[in-house]
């Protein structure tokens, strides 16, 4: 390649760096800007858009045109899967028939970065007639969504990452943010748990992270047990048999005293293992996980300690066994 097109190759990449590092920053005085409303003139519109989100019967219908429709979609998505039922609803659906839809009992979070959007004029009127709580977020302090809105979440009116200042970049993160925001608000005033979050979210990743340790780890004879001074030969026998990787020992109560490993087993090759039991070369203090905690907190454990299984316990007493292929099988790994 010549020496002219490795140089305008390095600034080209360069030039792309910058231009990200720009947009970055952009975006990041935009949030920046928000936060401090939050802290000052936003903060009592917030607060009373969480209280009357949380006290409908109904659902929260979320619109928006353009950008702010792919926003507000989006933001409808987060807020049903953290226990507040929406759904989105197209402006210009809503004025060919899908303003049926929307119930008495629901609310509506419309989203427009002026307040002028047109295409909002047919569900703001059917919100102020049937007197449905009507929450506007906008830019546009005095527009016509602000005017008509019960409650106005007024954004700051933060620079555009866009240079020309016209793609919607900074604009759409600020209500991305504010939507998540009231989302994290309603999670939490409604005391969602993660067991509540794993109703919604049963497939993939996130749906097997939240499956409970009770429901995959190995129980019964499953479990590979020998007690305080089992020589190693009936060690080894059991861990091959078990195929885990591990042997768990366990005390006169039948509490966890040890684990016995591949690990330890290589390490004390050169002793006479024939006359040498697990109490000699078992780690007494073995990685452990409660029945009640979930697969992501196993993966976790796995992962910083490198091992390869966990055992369960209840009271310090095995009650399980749950192996790095067992999170595998479930796709939570």
């Amino acid at each position: 390649m010549h020496a002219a097109s490795l140089k305008r190759k390095r600034a080209d990449r360069q030039a792309a760096i910058a231009s990200a590092l720009r947009t970055v920053a952009t975006e990041q005085a935009g949030l920046a800007a928000l936060s401090t409303a939050l802290e000052d003139g936003l903060a009592e519109p917030f607060a009373q858009a969480v209280d009357a989100l949380s006290r409908i019967t109904g659902r929260v219908i979320v619109t928006g045109v353009g950008k702010s429709g792919h926003i507000g979609s989006k933001i409808a998505a987060t807020l049903a899967s953290t226990g507040t039922p929406a759904f989105f609803v197209h402006p210009v659906e809503a004025n060919h028939g899908d303003l049926g839809m929307i119930a008495p009992d629901d609310a509506i979070i419309a989203l427009s970065w002026s307040g002028e959007s047109l295409e909002l004029k047919g569900i703001i009127d059917y919100s102020r007639r049937f007197s449905i709580p009507l929450i506007g977020l906008t830019a546009g302090e005095k527009s016509a969504l602000a005017r008509a809105a019960d409650v106005v979440l007024a954004l700051p009116k933060a620079q555009e990452a866009c240079p020309h200042g016209l793609a919607p970049t900074t604009s759409t993160l600020l209500q991305l943010a504010m939507g998540d925001a009231l989302a994290i608000a309603l999670l939490e005033a409604r005391g969602f748990t993660p067991d509540h979050f794993r109703t919604f979210h049963p497939g993939g990743q996130l749906g097997a992270n939240l499956t409970l340790i009770s429901e995959i780890m190995r129980t019964g004879d499953q479990i590979p047990l020998v007690a305080l001074g089992t020589k190693m030969p009936e060690a080894v026998m059991t861990l091959a048999q078990k195929k885990v990787g591990c042997v768990c020992v366990v005390d006169s109560d039948g509490k966890l005293a040890g684990i016995v490993t591949d690990g330890d087993l290589g390490r004390n090759l050169h002793r006479n293992l024939a006359e040498t039991t697990v109490d000699s070369i078992m780690t007494r203090s073995p990685k452990t996980i409660e029945p009640s905690l979930m697969a992501g907190a196993a993966i976790a454990l796995i992962n910083k300690h490198n091992i390869g299984a966990l055992v369960v316990v209840e009271n310090g007493v095995p009650v399980g066994l749950v192996h790095f292929h067992d999170l595998l099988r479930i796709g939570a790994a």
